[in-house]
């Protein structure tokens, strides 16, 4: 084994997205398929000026290997003879001598080949923007490589992996996705396929190394194995070592639940190694042993104990044999302890003896390295992961040796808890993340369909890249499957970070679609994939409740289903359109994922359904209960047809997670319905009343009952339901006794026989004055109910100064914070909009996210018109992102300021309450399950009218989504008031 000394970086990490020396332009293409690795599209379906048929009237160029060259790229350069074949039906000669033919492709490895290092020394391929740099690859138009040959394709790379990536980009380049075995996805068939003229290289990539965590595999992917291969073999992980290669990863942690990688197939790391994947182990299975190695053999290891304080020599023992076991292969070792099976390490006598403790087992591991490897340790690529509680000891002063990577990781749900520091990035082994895309543990288990937007990744993983950990970037990716959109997207991030700025998301999903189901529905399909991991990441589903979303404030889960179910009614028509050969890819990638969810909420919004009417004396709380237990019989259909259905049943087991009836963090054994409750029947033609704002229902509710107030700025709508106690469709009489209130009559929205009444204002109609009463009167023979409404019209004065701004007469003022009038920018930084981030259209940060901290006159701001109907003490509500104290020393400050009042300061983690708002603190749950955190101002308000609301950065890294501001407490929800538009200007 040759081992890699470890890649030193600081800051700004040299690489390149794509060099290009453009021989020939010629014409526009017809495009076998888009790549998203080169971005730069080289295969077309027909020929233009100097280009290579690859195929062209049923011959293919041949293939040219050296016998020499590393075994990984022959058998990458095979999987790319069967790439050809299988797109155009004709299959290259792939031989390691050359012949004489016209044209040719030629691949190879520098010092490695000698038909490329032949033409290198000829002159006829310049190699030095690849040479001596990790994972580089050139693709080369070459006239006249050799005698006999008139032009060739090189695929020359600068080591073992550049090269297999330069083939694999041609894979992809021609129409075969990563995702061909995977996902099932289709190759795009042509009759030719042509490169054209021009030269191309990649590399090296920002991110050393890249790759996943195959983990929480039960019962999922560990079932699906093992019936479809006899377990966690070489038979199904050669499968996900191509996958990882054709996605330009290097790196994998394998599944670790009841599997001992290393053990259960010997060719395990022997193909791995042969393929091209560097291996390691998680974050608390060290030196190349996994823990289901130590469960099987601890009794031959000293006294059985996890507990290096009472184990030793037997822990040394056991690491030694991990590492003779793996010395040939190329691997990144896991260094330090945790205790038994992920858990704390076992209490050596408080802080500081904990901290000596781990740094003699990393001093002994490091000589253990030295003795069983025969190099010197500092050759050998090492990383410390500072999971969970292991961070601690760090902050307190733990000393790690210079050539350990440092392993930063996330919270488990996707925020960073660590970025490296300037020294930080001047140690030899730099530092990296830990990702989690998947999780079974603490704060709370998320492990069944995808729930990862891609803006949630990239603004992490940009902190990631612009402050330098760049060594190692990991995610843990569960089963693999469902999530194989977010998965690509990260480890083409990790790739070049520089070619994926925050506006190029929504493009690279089209373009994934694109790939994978053809131009016609990619556009769509892009839609309809990120809007369903943005819903999912509202509230991921294992902590969805029955009361999750408010039933009677804001008609909220009213909105919240027919958002999904608009999504759900999109994915099924397009079903309709799409080819019959990439069905199952669209089931898998696109319908069933948006069926299921789209099933789940409405299950979830029914049972809450069936609670509050059940409270109310609703008859309909029958029919809920019913829906409810419809809804979870579909759930497990849904399942059943992903497991036995799609792909003739190639991925059977892989969709049995459990979800539904979570209590804590722990899967339940079985999905547990929620439980519902049934109403009698009442007498016959009885009804009731029940308004929107309110969970009683009338005759019988406290008070007299009354809708939320209207005003003619804001313009509201309300609802009054009249609903039947005995079953039958309500009979009733509904009016109004002011000729302003406008009621109309429609269905109840959730599918019973119940109705509802609509309430608008004509405004033309209303008296001047605050609060004018309006009386809604619902009867039938003697029952009887009245419904107050109230409206308050704004004046001249009044309209003029709400003209262009957020805020009407009554209730809370909500906006989104994309929605400033001025974006004013400060001497270091300037507030940018992240598209599509967050619960609505986007959200605001700083850039550069390193910019520091500076004075509120060089600071950027937000400005923000609002309308104040009353004087008095408003609350300013912040919802920002859940980030985490992250950096050292920085307090994750921002300031809010109404005119030119003294601007007020908030701080997420000030010494006093930082423990709260931390990882696993009071608020950590509360913050990572909402997906946002808010943050509470107070302002002063003088009198009535219009002022400048401005939000003034003080600390980077922070993310505003949206502002309410209030006066009075907030009705109970899970959003708040929905965002609103600033008012109309004056006319």
């Amino acid at each position: 084994m040759q081992h890699m000394s470890v890649f030193k970086r600081r800051f700004a990490t040299f690489w390149q997205i794509a060099f290009v020396l453009v021989l020939s332009l010629g014409t526009p293409w017809a495009c076998a398929a888009p790549s998203l690795g080169l971005g730069v599209q080289l295969v077309s379906a027909t020929p233009s000026a100097n280009s290579i048929p690859l195929v062209s009237d049923g011959n293919a160029a041949p293939l040219y290997v050296d016998k020499a060259d590393h075994w990984g790229v022959m058998r990458a350069a095979t999987d790319l003879q069967g790439d050809i074949d299988k797109v155009t039906g004709a299959k290259p000669a792939l031989s390691t001598a050359t012949a004489n033919t016209r044209t040719a492709v030629i691949i190879g490895t520098l010092g490695h080949s000698t038909l490329v290092d032949a033409l290198v020394s000829a002159g006829k391929l310049d190699v030095k923007a690849i040479r001596g740099k990790w994972e580089s690859f050139v693709i080369a138009n070459v006239a006249n490589p050799m005698p006999g040959v008139e032009r060739a394709l090189v695929i020359a790379g600068s080591d073992k992996r550049g090269t297999i990536y330069g083939i694999y980009e041609i894979s992809e380049q021609i129409g075969v996705s990563p995702w061909y075995w995977w996902a099932d996805v289709p190759v795009k068939k042509a009759s030719a396929l042509f490169v054209r003229a021009g030269a191309w290289v990649q590399g090296p990539p920002a991110v050393k190394y890249r790759g996943i965590f195959i983990n929480d595999e039960e019962p999922a992917l560990g079932k699906w194995s093992r019936e479809k291969f006899g377990g966690g073999n070489s038979k199904m992980y050669t499968h996900m070592f191509e996958l990882l290669l054709r996605l330009r990863a290097n790196y994998l942690w394998p599944a670790m639940w009841t599997n001992a990688f290393n053990e259960d197939d010997p060719d395990n790391p022997r193909l791995a190694d042969a393929y091209g994947i560097v291996m390691g182990t998680s974050h608390h299975e060290p030196m190349v042993r996994s823990h289901h190695e130590w469960l099987a053999h601890r009794r031959d290891y000293g006294n059985g104990e996890w507990n290096y304080a009472t184990n030793e020599d037997g822990l040394k023992r056991f690491f030694r044999d991990g590492i003779r076991r793996n010395k040939a292969y190329e691997s990144i070792v896991t260094m330090g302890m945790r205790g038994d099976g992920d858990t704390a390490m076992p209490d050596a006598g408080g802080l500081e003896a904990n901290k000596k403790l781990i740094e003699k087992i990393i001093h002994d591991q490091q000589q253990i390295l030295t003795e069983e490897m025969g190099v010197d340790q500092r050759q050998v690529p090492q990383l410390w992961a500072l999971f969970t509680e292991v961070q601690k000891y760090y902050d307190a002063g733990l000393k790690v040796p210079d050539n350990v990577t440092l392993l930063f990781t996330d919270d488990n749900v996707g925020n960073l808890r660590r970025l490296p520091t300037p020294a930080e990035c001047k140690r030899s082994g730099g530092s990296g993340i830990y990702f989690h895309m998947d999780m079974n543990g603490g704060p709370f288990s998320y492990k069944w369909l995808n729930s990862n937007p891609l803006p949630k990744i990239w603004e992490q993983m940009n902190l990631a890249h612009e402050y330098g950990a760049n060594q190692i970037w990991i995610a843990n990716v569960g089963d693999l499957k469902p999530l194989e959109v977010p998965i690509e997207f990260f480890l083409r991030l990790a790739w070049s970070p520089k070619g994926m700025g925050k506006d190029d998301i929504a493009g690279w999903t089209q373009r994934w679609a694109e790939r994978e189901f053809g131009a016609q529905h990619a556009a769509e399909i892009a839609d309809l994939v990120a809007k369903y991991a943005k819903y999912n990441a509202w509230r991921k589903p294992e902590l969805v409740r029955p009361d999750t979303f408010s039933l009677v404030n804001y008609r909220e889960a009213e909105r919240v289903s027919e958002a999904w179910n608009a999504l759900a009614k999109r994915a099924t028509l397009l079903k309709t359109s799409i080819p019959a050969d990439q069905q199952d890819a669209y089931y898998e990638l696109v319908l069933h994922p948006i069926l299921a969810l789209s099933n789940f909420i409405d299950l979830e919004i029914a049972a809450g359904r069936n609670h509050l009417y059940a409270k109310q004396g609703r008859y309909a709380a029958n029919a809920q209960a019913e829906r409810v237990r419809a809804l979870f019989k579909r759930d497990q259909d849904l399942s059943d047809f992903y497991n036995t259905q799609v792909a003739g049943g190639k991925w059977n087991h892989m969709m049995d997670q459990t979800h539904i009836g979570y209590r804590d963090w722990r899967s339940p054994p079985e999905n547990v319905m929620p439980a519902t409750s049934s109403v009698p029947a009442g007498a016959a033609g009885e009804f009731g009343v029940a308004i929107d704002g309110s969970d009683q229902a009338w005759p019988g509710g406290e008070n007299t009952p009354t809708l939320p107030y209207f005003d003619s700025i804001n313009k509201q709508r309300s609802y009054i339901d009249v609903f039947s106690k005995d079953g039958r469709p309500p009979r009733f009489t509904a009016l109004a006794d002011k000729p302003w209130v406008k009621l109309s009559q429609a269905p109840a929205p959730d599918g019973s026989n119940d109705q509802r009444i609509w309430v608008d204002i004509d405004w033309s109609r209303v008296p001047v004055g605050s609060a004018q009463l309006g009386q809604i009167t619902v009867s039938e023979g003697n029952q009887r109910v009245v419904v107050r409404s109230y409206a308050t019209i704004a004046v001249g004065d009044e309209t003029k100064a709400a003209a262009g701004a957020f805020g009407g007469q009554t209730g809370p003022i909500a906006f989104d914070a994309q929605d400033a009038v001025r974006n004013i920018p400060g001497k270091y930084a300037r507030w940018e909009w992240l598209p599509d981030y967050g619960r609505g259209p986007g959200a605001m940060t700083v850039f550069p996210v390193t910019a520091r901290s500076a004075p509120f006159a060089d600071s950027p701001r937000l400005e923000y018109p609002v309308y104040f109907a009353s004087a008095g003490t408003w609350q300013v509500d912040l919802v920002t992102a859940p980030t985490l104290d992250n950096y050292p020393g920085r307090e994750l400050a921002v300031a809010v300021a109404l005119d030119d009042a003294t601007p007020q300061v908030v701080r997420v983690f000030p010494p006093a309450t930082r423990a709260d708002q931390t990882f696993l603190g009071k608020y950590h749950f509360k913050n990572t399950s909402e997906n946002a955190r808010t943050m509470r101002f107070t302002v002063k308000v003088h009198g009535p009218g219009k002022y400048d609301l401005k939000i003034i950065m003080v600390d980077p890294t922070i993310v505003v989504q949206k502002i309410v501001l209030s006066d009075s407490p907030l009705p109970d929800s899970y959003f708040g008031p929905p965002s609103t538009p600033r008012n109309p200007p004056a006319h």
